[in-house]
């Protein structure tokens, strides 16, 4: 059916038009909110062609999962019929599956953090970049293909069309990494119930020159040194701006209280930039300077290491670790870690490891089609079907929330087989320029690094194949066959 004819489906078996208040998407899903939950039919709509699964874990709201691509185009249709986008984004990756036993399984792995402060902080963060991730994604192949590039074509400034396309790509990628600050702003201000271009100017004055002008004036810039001046432009960086913005959300709200309406227009907006910006500049950023600094230092000496045996023991633990931390809500701090990285070095050493994950569970999804033929289970074997050339693409939530939680130990003996491929990439020093896509559709992103462009492409496979194998071999040896056919 047409884009048009799901959705139409989809709102009916949500109780129709009139039950869904907001809708809004991410990368591979649709993210619906409704008055009531009873008017959902839940059964029909997990078989419904073109919804690859569903998650119903809070009230009044339901995710979708339509895969890559058709998740942006079937909200732009829910856009057009006049259906309001909402402000509530999740990052982690879900998905319906075998049958009703995911949800509670999923329940249990997370009901224990569901009040956590600490969750709920790096939800927040999360949900700031999810709206960024095209941009992440769109610059770091940009910034992957200048790369190829300047590698296969040594001399393309002699050629006319070489240095016009590589000029368009690299400007793609610094457009985004210049102004990375103010798009974080932007959208924390979104998040947080501010103006939005508000937090979008005080992210961009994080990086602008003037800032090293008051930092020299305040005595707090090293002229000798200018990367270990306690204050300088982008010290601190996105988690400076994200702060920051949660401060000017505070300072525009009370200001708002106060100023007569005839005024407001005019003097607010001025008033919270500069009672806002005196303390982001003076406190915020260098405190999270500090922090950011810390953050490298921790990342160059376990992920970046000089010593082979620390990077494979970082990449195994990181690989081996993800898929638990993604049940539980807990992969969206990864992002300040990513983030921090590329702004440092201008690449990732992490993602690649830890998208290994993905690898693994595809392994332990072949060894799990292969014992339900053996044993006769078609509807294991259906399920798997349909999820599996997602997983090699790299979406993973079918495979997750479809497959290998709800049974439990292959979701384990996956995890611990991507550690061995999690290791091998961290041992040969894979690098990413963006983050976002893994399996198959992350090669066009492992790009960087001290191997070049065509060797991290290169390690990056053969990491992917290590955790496909391995995931395959022990859930083959690790799940037993009664577990199999009663799936």
């Amino acid at each position: 059916m047409t884009n048009e004819e799901l959705v139409l489906k989809i709102l009916e078996l949500l109780g129709g038009r009139s039950n869904v208040t907001y809708a809004t998407c991410c990368m591979t899903r649709l993210r619906i909110h409704v008055k009531e939950d009873a008017a959902i039919q839940e059964d029909v709509l997990k078989q419904l062609e073109g919804v690859l699964g569903i998650v119903h874990d809070q009230s009044r709201y339901i995710e979708v999962v339509v895969g890559p691509g058709k998740s942006r185009k079937c909200s732009d249709v829910l856009k057009g019929m006049g259906i309001p986008a909402s402000a509530e984004t999740d990052a982690a990756p879900r998905a319906g599956g075998i049958s009703a036993d995911w949800r509670s399984n999923k329940a249990a792995v997370t009901g224990a953090q569901k009040d956590s402060r600490l969750k709920a902080m790096l939800k927040t963060f999360g949900e700031i970049f999810v709206p960024l991730i095209p941009g992440v994604i769109a610059a770091g192949l940009c910034a992957g293909l200048s790369s190829l590039i300047s590698q296969a074509v040594p001399n393309y400034a002699e050629s006319r069309v070489w240095t016009v396309v590589y000029n368009l790509l690299s400007g793609i990628n610094v457009a985004f990494m210049t102004y990375l600050t103010a798009w974080a702003g932007y959208r924390a201000a979104e998040k947080f119930g501010g103006t939005p271009i508000l937090g979008g100017m005080l992210g961009m004055i994080t990086t602008l020159p003037n800032i090293d002008a008051i930092a020299s004036a305040v005595g707090l810039y090293n002229d000798a040194q200018p990367l270990n001046a306690i204050l300088r432009a982008g010290r601190g960086g996105v988690l400076a701006a994200i702060i920051g913005v949660w401060v000017l959300c505070m300072v525009e709200r009370e200001i708002r209280k106060r100023m007569p309406n005839a005024l407001d227009t005019v003097f607010t907006p001025l008033l919270t930039l500069f009672f806002s910006l005196i303390p982001y500049v003076l406190l915020i950023m260098p405190v999270t300077g500090l922090i950011s600094t810390g953050l490298c230092k921790l990342v160059e000496a376990v992920a970046m290491s000089s010593h082979p045996v620390v990077r494979m023991f970082a990449g195994y633990l990181g690989a081996a670790l993800f898929l638990p931390m993604v049940a539980m809500g807990m992969h969206h701090g990864l992002v300040a870690l990513y983030t921090v990285q590329l702004e440092a070095f201008g690449y990732v050493t992490l993602y690649p490891a830890l998208a290994m994950a993905g690898a693994g569970q595809v392994g332990a999804a072949i060894a799990l089609y292969i014992k339900a033929k053996r044993i006769g289970n078609a509807r294991l074997r259906q399920v798997i079907g349909g999820a599996l050339p997602a997983g090699i693409l790299g979406v993973g939530e079918p495979l997750i929330y479809g497959v290998t939680l709800p049974l439990g130990k292959p979701f384990f003996t996956a995890g611990l087989g991507a550690g061995f491929g999690g290791a091998f990439v961290m041992l040969m020093q894979v690098a990413a320029t963006a983050w976002g896509p893994s399996g198959l559709l992350g090669v066009f992103v492992m790009t960087a690094g001290p191997r070049g462009a065509m060797g991290s492409i290169l390690y990056y496979l053969i990491g992917v194949v290590i955790s496909c194998i391995m995931g395959c071999i022990l859930t083959w040896f690790g799940v037993k066959d009664d577990v199999v056919a009663t799936a």
